[in-house]
């Protein structure tokens, strides 16, 4: 028995329509529709009519504009590295966690610097007491890098580093760690982020201001493509600005503006653009929105093609978008935790499935602690299990020609363009960093989430909708600070006797002068001061002395958030208590929001005090990276009746009793102390025990804690 093949046609789709009518809500089929957080608006049903006027739904991967990917045979042949991000402690026990890795599967190494590495001070600095071995790895010397390497041989093995801020005295000496171990440059594989600006717009891991640092950013482009043909030069990064809240679009058309801006840079230091450009690479941030990350991931090697071909590249490899990817730090809940391995699943399938090059996935423990090595290897066996059980990697993009896939990555690449052409007619990404205009509008959309995570509208499992009555503890990771601090110091001691001071100072003044009269290659100077043991925080210095260090502004956005809650329910009453309060006192309640230390992660942040205002406190945001002291002495000079300290990098054991301690020293004991991030629920009691009135962790809603904090704030004035 034969039958008709379907043929699609308007009579078709309006049968389908009629049926769908029928159990569609309120008998509209438009009420099925999801409209994204980048606006762009997703149907139920895709049909061959979406796709009929597509221009690259017939493109093949390894080929011009690479949608379906960069390379002709992707995965069928050879599958991304699976790499391991992690860095704690000394060097010694992360040398450790890196070989036991590399031993488990792991295919390359991706290194976590400590926060006082990040901004380039030594580990004896006064500044960074809190944040030594904390966040990542303390590196101060070559003597450090050396030790982080051992019996891992740099000529087989890539290695990533997420390093910005101090990224001369980091890349220096890792090089030099690899000389001593008897490789040479031409040799080493890997990946420097060197991404700056992006540290402007989110993590705030900068030393020196903008224009500084895109020098600095061009003559490591232009030391390595010499020097170092196999190592990609920069780390183009959208990971940090979807993890501080830019939807995907955002993340992408930022992202891609700010490799525009790098490869200008490069340009203008008289470089060929086919002698670099096949070295610059890409970060993504693979979050849960599964179908826009796959559309976003083919979405941008099309747009950077076309970015390209505008600076008239003809290599090919100069036209090809490679990147790693990363698993969403941000969607890890601290409450019903084990869900977290599912979570870093599916975002691990969406990265594979956009085609990444390498991949990171992220611990289930990470929303709470830095990682263990139990929830570290259920990670990496993620990836081993999608690479090795699923023969997924058999089909090269397999979402190509789906009638939805193909349209919504036309339509992310329009959006993300718009937005690119928005930014050049500001005159680049450059001056749309140092304006604000971009930070501002990532925290616009940062706000609007939390917003409708709070509000019930976004549904998180275990945490909005179907909590667990009772939350079990988890084993953590907890590093002694002091302890690491003490070794470190003792290190740079030992290097300082030792060393021909006399050479290490003519080494610093050689770098100070380059950075003033802008002749020579800072990279290949900061090389030179290393292998003579000088330190990272002395290298800073050195270009500080000329460059200075920039200083953030602490402007936030008003009215989103109320505007996303829209009024659910106790919203207005809440407002109702402020005012009642304010009506009471002769003034409205006053809160500061603080960040102590070197921790730059200000999306929390920025998005309470956004919050805040909203509800009808009055909010003052402290600058990034106080201390104690100075994070005091404002709260008092402000008079305000709380302090609310945001903490993501595992310094509250030191930092927090230390703000209460100064508070009462200064003669306001009365301010009352709270505390918002990362924090693991066995600290609790020692935070309280130390004087803190609130402890709110990751999922908490913000009205909750606001209204606790009034509560709080109500008894002191009693």
């Amino acid at each position: 028995m034969s039958s008709k093949p379907f043929e699609f046609n308007a009579a078709n789709l309006e049968a389908w329509q009629k049926a769908a009518v029928k159990s569609a809500p309120g008998g509209d089929v438009n009420a099925l529709n999801w409209k994204t957080p980048d606006g762009i608006t997703v149907k139920p049903l895709y049909t061959a009519q979406d796709t009929a006027n597509l221009p690259y739904v017939h493109t093949l991967p390894g080929f011009e504009p690479f949608l379906r990917g960069p390379q002709a045979t992707m995965y069928a042949v050879r599958p991304w590295t699976i790499r391991q991000y992690a860095g704690f402690s000394t060097a010694e026990e992360s040398n450790a966690f890196y070989r036991k890795a590399l031993a488990a599967g792991g295919q390359g190494v991706s290194v976590a610097f400590d926060l006082a590495t990040h901004r380039g001070y030594d580990s004896d600095h006064p500044r960074v007491e809190g944040d030594v071995g904390k966040a990542g790895v303390a590196i101060d010397s070559v003597e450090d890098m050396k030790i982080l390497f051992e019996q891992i041989p740099l000529d087989k093995v890539s290695v990533s580093m997420t390093m910005n801020g101090a990224v001369l005295p980091v890349l220096a000496g890792y090089v030099i760690a690899a000389e001593e171990q008897g490789v040479a440059q031409d040799q080493l594989s890997g990946t420097i982020q060197n991404d700056i600006l992006k540290e402007f717009m989110v993590r705030n891991t900068y030393i020196y201001p903008p224009e500084p640092s895109m020098k600095i950013i061009g003559d490591i482009i232009e030391y390595t493509a010499k020097h170092m043909p196999k190592f990609n030069s920069i780390s183009i990064s959208g990971y940090h600005m979807q993890e501080a809240g830019a939807n995907q679009a955002l993340e992408m058309a930022f992202t891609l503006a700010d490799g525009k801006e790098y490869v200008k840079t490069a340009i203008a230091k008289g470089m060929d653009v086919d002698g670099f450009a096949g070295r610059l690479s890409f970060f993504w941030a693979v979050g849960m929105n599964f179908y826009l990350e796959i559309a976003k991931m083919r979405a941008a090697r099309l747009l950077w093609c076309r970015i390209m071909k505008g600076f008239n590249a003809q290599n090919p490899k100069s036209l090809m978008l490679r990147t790693h990817s990363q698993t969403s730090g941000w969607s890890l809940t601290e409450q019903d935790p084990y869900n977290n391995v599912v979570r870093t699943t599916i975002e691990a399938m969406a990265a594979v499935f956009g085609g990444t090059q390498s991949l990171h996935t992220n611990s289930f423990d990470e929303a709470i602690a830095l990682p263990t090595e139990f929830s570290s290897r259920i990670a990496r066996n993620t990836q081993l299990i999608i690479q090795e059980e699923t023969h997924i990697t058999s089909v090269i993009d397999p979402w190509a020609g789906s009638y939805m896939m193909e349209s919504l990555t036309q339509e992310m690449a329009d959006k993300a363009w718009a937005i690119i052409e928005e930014v050049e007619a500001m005159g680049g990404m450059t001056k749309a960093v140092d304006s604000g205009w971009a930070k501002l509008k990532i925290e616009a959309a940062a706000a609007e989430k939390q917003a409708r995570i709070d509000s019930g509208k976004d549904v998180i499992v275990g945490v909005n909708k179907y909590k667990l009555g009772k939350e079990d503890l988890i084993e953590t990771r907890d590093i002694d600070n002091v302890a690491v601090r003490e070794g470190q110091i003792a290190r740079l001691k030992n290097i300082k006797a030792q060393r021909d001071s006399a050479k290490v100072q003519a080494a610093l003044e050689a770098l100070t002068a380059s950075a003033e009269s802008g002749q020579g290659n800072l990279l290949d100077l900061t090389i030179q001061a290393m292998r003579l043991r000088a330190t990272v925080g002395e290298v800073s210095d050195a270009l500080e002395k000329v460059f200075g260090r920039h200083r953030a502004d602490t402007q936030k956005v008003t009215g989103v958030y109320a505007a996303a809650y829209d009024s659910a329910e106790g919203w207005e009453q809440l407002q109702k208590e402020i005012a009642e309060f304010g009506d009471q006192q002769g003034r409205r309640p006053r809160v500061m929001i603080a960040k102590l230390g070197q921790d730059g992660h200000d999306r929390g942040a920025k998005v309470v005090a956004t919050a805040y205002a909203d509800l009808g406190f009055d909010v003052d945001m402290g600058p990034l990276f106080q201390t104690p002291e100075e994070c005091a002495r404002q709260a008092i000079e402000n008079d305000v009746h709380a302090v609310g300290v945001s903490t993501l990098a595992a310094g509250h054991k030191t930092l927090v009793p230390a703000i209460i301690a100064e508070l009462k020293k200064q003669g306001a004991d009365d301010i009352i102390v709270f505390v918002g991030g990362v924090i693991p629920r066995q600290d609790y009691e020692m935070l309280y025990d130390a004087g803190v009135k609130g402890i709110y962790g990751p999922g908490t809603p913000i009205p909750a804690s606001a209204k606790d904090v009034l509560e709080q704030i109500k008894k002191a004035v009693a």
